[in-house]
């Protein structure tokens, strides 16, 4: 599922540490399904992998910048 960036932006600090190792477990889940072969859907082996980037981007962004 594709999350809005701006979702990630209105979330507390504590709020996306928490996501983003959600999202980390998520994607070790579907690496393990993809080894074994028992993975039915690998397209969300990629939409895992970009809500990190955007989760990771939205972190790493300083404050005060504007949007």
């Amino acid at each position: 599922m594709k999350v809005k960036v701006k979702d990630y932006r209105t979330m507390d600090h504590d709020a996306r540490k928490k996501e983003l190792e959600g999202l980390l477990r998520e994607q070790f889940n579907l690496r393990m399904q993809k080894a074994t072969a028992q993975i039915a859907n690998t397209a969300n082996v990629k939409n895992v992998r970009r809500n990190i980037a955007r989760l990771k981007t939205v972190m790493n962004e300083k404050p005060g910048q504007p949007v």
